[in-house]
């Protein structure tokens, strides 16, 4: 069900923001630090590892693609708020986290880009929906 994709969401989001939090006061910060993006890649490999051990229904995993999707605009949104002005004047260090951050990402695309699974053959039509009273139906 859909809903499960939204509980998956809720779940990857609480515990990102408690890691965001422990980093923060790892770093000696009194803020979130990075919460929505660890949140964001939690739900990634979460959904990752439910599809290669057959545990993602197809709606449940329409519901995560879909939040997938809508997440992504509001981290930019957030991001978006930053002072950019005082971070670069506060030294190099900004600029290069942020060259870090950039690298770090690319990386771990890569790698979840090539643990997908292969596409399914084109003869074959994908099914939107995991209810065989449908499939049945087409």
């Amino acid at each position: 069900m859909i809903i499960y994709g939204t509980a998956l969401l809720a779940l990857c989001h609480l515990l990102g923001i408690f890691i965001g939090d422990l980093l923060g006061q790892a770093l000696g910060v009194k803020t979130n630090v990075g919460g929505v993006g660890i949140a964001m890649l939690l739900l990634i490999f979460a959904r990752l590892y439910m599809q290669k051990k057959d545990m993602l229904p197809k709606l449940t995993e329409l519901g995560v693609e879909y939040w997938g999707a809508m997440y992504i605009p509001v981290v930019v949104a957030m991001a978006a708020q930053q002072d950019m002005v005082s971070a670069l004047r506060g030294g190099p260090v900004a600029l290069l986290s942020a060259f870090a951050a950039a690298g770090a990402c690319a990386i771990v695309i890569s790698l979840i880009n090539r643990t997908e699974r292969p596409a399914p053959e084109a003869d074959t039509a994908p099914t939107l929906h995991d209810n065989p009273l449908l499939a049945e139906a087409e």
